[in-house]
Order: structure tokens, then sequence, then C-alpha cells
């Protein structure tokens, strides 16, 4: 069992380094979200099953959409006033 959290935490660290060192926004929020996925994983191994379903839904799920709606938004307004110039 300590093999498995080590292995799954050394993936953890993985996940938020690679979140911090990808240039563009859309592969870190995607790794954020693999990142709160193994996290719940890790709280579900660790006989927490209430915490790792509110990091599945919260951290994995609405932070991604959140995160992701407001990057096209960001998108779009950048293009929007591109065109108008």
């Amino acid at each position: 069992m300590n093999l498995l959290h080590s292995i799954l935490l050394l993936m953890i660290l993985s996940c938020a380094a690679m979140a911090l060192w990808f240039r563009n926004l859309m592969h870190s929020i995607i790794a954020m979200a693999a990142f709160s996925l193994l996290l719940a994983l890790e709280f579900y191994l660790l006989q927490a099953p209430d915490v790792a379903i509110a990091e599945a839904g919260i951290g994995a799920g609405f932070f991604t959409a959140i995160a992701i709606i407001t990057l096209l938004a960001c998108r779009k307004k950048t293009v929007n006033k591109e065109e108008q110039r």
C-alpha cells in the first residue's frame, strides 16, 4: 500500500509541476484537472470518501469547467478587440 501511495503522490507532484510548466493555458487547466482527480483518488485510498467526492466534483469538475469557460471568454474578447482595430 505504501508503494501505491508513493506512486500516486509522485504523479500528483508531476501534474502540479506540469500545470506550472506549460505555456498554453488550456494544457495547464487539463493538468490541474488531472491533479484534482489524482488527489481525489488519494483521499479515497486514505479512506476519506466524502472528501474524495467533494474534490472530484468541485476540484476536477466545477473548477475545470469554470476555468475553460473563462479562458474561452477572454479569447473571444481579445479577438473582438483586435478585429475592431
